[in-house]
């Protein structure tokens, strides 16, 4: 059993709300977690047929057999019973007493929003992260390796190779939970977005070209992105809004929550291929993103991560703010420091606040640089960063 990371902010959760909805992509362990902290608490699953039509038939008959408690899974399947929720959490004083679970962010988001709103805590939980697969010495020495396994929990617990678990996912999630929130006649149509969509890893997301290209409108591009944001296949990074007088991009730039799934997608099968495939860079710039966003979404915090980028060319990949200090972060997939890997923070650094920058790449090496900027291997980085009153970011290792 990999413990969570995720697991302490829950239980801290629990101690101060009355409900918590842990929410998530299938498969990343949310109803493992939920059972081994919460083990005094009756579980439910709104899956199985028979419990999700009691549910749907007469809610309140229902919950009146866990006024005690519950933990409650996939309740985005019967958005009828948060209504009645909120009656007995509003009649009830003790903290943790219900714990929701839910694969489809915008279905729980939809209903919780409208019932109980202020009564609730949400928290993501997303596959594995560094640190988790390293406690228990799982993590591939290899990037290549790395990106093309992911960090999914089924590949890791249940040993199926990522080449047979990752068309199975697709599949599952295409046939059942996107029907689940529209009903999209076309899936073959619906699947080859999915799949334009990894070809353009790390980049703006542009509605247009997506929608010239698939044969689709616009808007039923807006529509579709939305649907794989909330169900946590994708994941979208702002634009920093800062400009700093100089005229910047206003589109978010698109990057899935696992690489094996963009490694599928893009028919990448082994090591040796990845290696010299073209979309190398961007898949090791989306691999180490996502880990940024875990170590936020693990403390049970908002992701501060936004990308910078001119008109002229100059980009930022990362910007981590928060209590108005900036920090401008490259992200390079070389194991060889060179000076291009400087410029645009040196560029950065000139037009803003910022004092320091860093350099995240595969290498072993740690320097800090007389400029302000250090350079970190992406692994050490991203394992050792903390937070201190719950906002501020620290990088422990020297």
């Amino acid at each position: 059993m990999i413990t969570r990371i995720a697991g302490q902010k829950l239980l801290d959760l629990a101690s101060k709300f009355k409900a918590v909805a842990v929410t998530g992509a299938r498969q990343t362990g949310k109803t493992t977690l939920i059972q081994r902290l919460f083990k005094d608490k009756p579980y439910v699953s709104l899956e199985n047929p028979d419990d999700r039509e009691f549910a749907l038939k007469d809610p309140r008959a229902f919950l009146g057999l866990y006024r005690k408690g519950a933990v409650l899974d996939e309740v985005q399947r019967t958005p009828e019973l948060f209504s009645y929720l909120q009656e007995i959490l509003d009649k009830s004083q003790e903290k943790g007493l219900f714990i929701l679970s839910g694969s489809n962010n915008f279905l729980m988001q939809q209903s919780i929003s409208q019932s109980l709103a202020g009564r609730i805590a949400y928290l993501n939980l997303l596959p594995f992260s560094l640190n988790e697969l390293d406690s228990k010495a799982l993590l591939p020495k290899s990037d290549d390796e790395l990106m093309l396994q992911g960090f999914y929990p089924p590949i890791y617990d249940q040993h199926i190779p990522a080449a047979d678990w990752c068309p199975n996912y697709i599949k599952t999630y295409i046939e059942r939970d996107v029907r689940l929130i529209k009903n999209i006649n076309d899936l073959l149509v619906f699947e080859r977005f999915v799949k334009l969509l990894a070809g353009r890893v790390g980049q703006e997301l542009n509605f247009s070209a997506l929608a010239l290209e698939t044969g689709i409108d616009v808007k039923t591009v807006q529509s579709w992105v939305g649907i794989l944001e909330s169900s946590f296949i994708i994941y979208l990074l702002k634009p920093h809004y800062k400009n700093f007088r100089k005229t910047i991009v206003k589109r978010s730039k698109i990057y899935f929550y696992d690489t094996a799934i963009v490694c599928y997608l893009l028919r990448i099968h082994d090591a040796a291929y990845l290696n010299i495939h073209a979309a190398r860079g961007a898949i090791f710039e989306n691999m180490v993103v996502t880990e940024l966003v875990k170590n936020f979404a693990n403390a049970g915090l908002p992701v501060d991560l936004y990308f910078w980028r001119d008109k002229t060319g100059h980009e930022i990949d990362i910007i981590i703010e928060q209590n108005n200090n900036i920090l401008p972060i490259e992200i390079k997939s070389g194991k060889t420091i060179g000076a291009e890997y400087f410029k645009n923070l040196i560029f950065y650094k000139k037009i803003s606040a910022s004092r320091e920058g860093i350099v995240l790449y595969s290498g072993d090496s740690i320097q800090k640089r007389t400029n302000g900027i250090s350079v970190y291997p992406w692994r050490i980085f991203c394992s050792q960063i903390t937070f201190k009153d719950d906002r501020i970011l620290t990088v422990t290792s020297e």
